[in-house]
């Protein structure tokens, strides 16, 4: 059994403006194991991305506590668009992290080479992101995540601007990649589908102030890429149950 990776506690967020005081999130604990991938669901506006944002430091809590079995545990955060800069190569773009932290070296730059090569964008290492379909800048955007080897990856609807074939691809292919290199992944979806097809287990969260309502470890029968894994026979029952839980929020 994989260890606790990330433990929190009790973690409130409050917001204050001249109307007044906006709790966001409230009383929510939850932990992490490590290599686990969790989906976090919940209505429109309901403190999901908050939370996220909470775990980087990007956003400081107003009560609880965050705590972890590593120290310095670090995060990588996968945004809803690319963010690539279109004026730099898609080499560039993968080591951007690391010169920002200042830790780019021969070798690490031999690694993200190797990691592009890996999954299939090694011949466009030194074009721009406007020469790639929008789920190749996608995978890059993963690949520039894992170049700073976070312990980590926070992935916020990394999917919902691509179609629909588009996007069943690439949760394929992040999939393959986030268990390949044996990373622990919280990611956010509205899709309930998609996140019974790609987590071990899936938070359901109400209403703001969002607080736990459900939490269901997903067991699959024969379970595989997350594209079979929505033809397996447990599936419905799940989308059921998560689908009767937000819409009675």
């Amino acid at each position: 059994m994989n260890k606790e990776l990330l433990k929190i506690n009790h973690l409130a967020k409050r917001y204050h403006d001249k109307q007044g005081e906006i709790e966001a999130i409230q009383n929510i604990t939850l932990s992490i194991k490590e290599k686990e991938f969790v989906a976090i669901v919940g209505p429109s506006g309901c403190g999901k991305s908050t939370l996220l944002s909470i775990l980087t430091g990007l956003e400081e809590k107003s009560e609880g506590t965050i705590t972890s079995t590593h120290s310095n545990l670090s995060f990588g955060y996968m945004l809803q668009k690319d963010s690539l800069f279109p004026w730099l190569t898609i080499l560039d773009n993968c080591l951007i992290g690391l010169k920002v932290q200042g830790n780019l070296t021969d070798e690490k730059r031999k690694e993200v080479i190797q990691l592009l090569k890996k999954y299939g964008l090694e011949e466009f290492k030194d074009k721009y992101p406007k020469s790639l379909s929008g789920g190749m800048r996608q995978r890059v955007a993963l690949i520039r995540t894992l170049a700073t080897n976070p312990d980590i990856l926070l992935l916020d609807e990394p999917f919902s601007s691509l179609d629909y074939i588009s996007r069943l691809k690439l949760s394929d292919d992040i999939y393959q990649i986030i268990k390949e290199e044996g990373k622990t992944a919280i990611i956010v979806t509205h899709d309930i589908q998609e996140a019974i097809a790609l987590a071990d287990r899936v938070i359901v969260l109400t209403q703001r102030p969002a607080t736990i309502k459900k939490e269901y470890k997903i067991h699959l029968t024969d379970k595989s890429t997350p594209f079979q894994n929505r033809k397996c026979k447990e599936f419905n029952d799940y989308y059921d149950a998560i689908w009767r839980d937000l819409n009675e929020t």
